[in-house]
């Protein structure tokens, strides 16, 4: 929850990784390491002038804010919601009834996905990286990746929701975008090598940060957030496994305490 290619091809890629709109560029992709520090900003304008080596920003931001960025060395992420229907976007039209489940708790507007139904979402999914990497990003957040864990209407399995994320990262890849794994604690010892960052809500408060040491010993980083407790209580643990932490709100807009 939001809690919020090398070489070109030279052909279109069709099949299992979705439809490229157009061959990708000759660039490398982005390899983040362990311990690069981070902004997360999803509402509101974004404060291109937080102290952080990368930020990770609504898919939804003009071109011109990621170029900004990118001008003053960041690197810049781009969020989307993999694992459920949003009715403000605007592809919201394009997912049919079939595959929404049910509400997101406390998330106005949001419906789980049935992400079994890999033919009808795999396009979709496709051009919404399409839009990630036309506006420059270097990596994608997909969020909402642990269906599978909550009550979303559907009989998900852990099964179904690996092969699912394995789709994600395969998606992300092939258009030259470094893939975040979100959150899906349970899954991330075997997500890893698919994976180059995580991105994590709370897992100081909940105890769930041990798993994550699967990304700091292949030295991608951990980009950590919390809400509710405070940097004495949280940053002595991140600083020890190595994690990119900060303090924000639930809003997660340009308020940020980094530890």
């Amino acid at each position: 929850m939001r809690r919020l290619l090398p070489a070109v091809l030279g052909v279109v890629l069709v099949g299992q990784l979705g439809v490229l709109s157009q061959p990708a560029t000759a660039v490398s992709m982005w390899r983040p390491h362990a311990g690069v520090t981070w902004q997360w900003q999803l509402d509101g304008a974004i404060h291109t002038s937080v102290p952080a080596r990368v930020y990770d920003i609504d898919s939804s931001v003009r071109r011109s804010v990621v170029t900004t960025l990118h001008a003053q060395g960041r690197k810049v992420i781009c969020y989307i919601s993999a694992g459920s229907w949003e009715n403000f976007r605007p592809d919201a039209g394009d997912f049919p009834a079939s595959v929404k489940g049910r509400a997101l708790d406390g998330w106005p507007g949001e419906r789980w996905l049935d992400i079994r139904r890999t033919a009808v979402l795999r396009p979709i999914m496709a051009a919404r990286l399409d839009v990630c990497r036309s506006k420059g990003f270097d990596g994608v957040e997909a969020d909402n990746v642990e269906g599978y864990r909550n009550s979303t209407g559907f009989a998900l399995t852990a099964a179904d929701q690996l092969t699912y994320n394995l789709m994600i990262a395969r998606l992300a890849h092939a258009r030259g975008l470094a893939v975040g794994l979100k959150n899906d604690v349970g899954q991330v010892r075997r997500l890893e090598p698919d994976f180059d960052f995580a991105v994590n809500e709370q897992c100081v408060q909940y105890d769930e940060c041990a798993p994550y040491a699967a990304f700091i010993a292949a030295d991608k980083p951990v980009f950590h957030a919390e809400y509710s407790l405070t940097r004495s209580q949280f940053c002595p643990t991140a600083r020890r496994l190595g994690l990119s932490s900060i303090r924000k709100r639930l809003s997660l807009r340009v308020w940020r305490r980094a530890c």
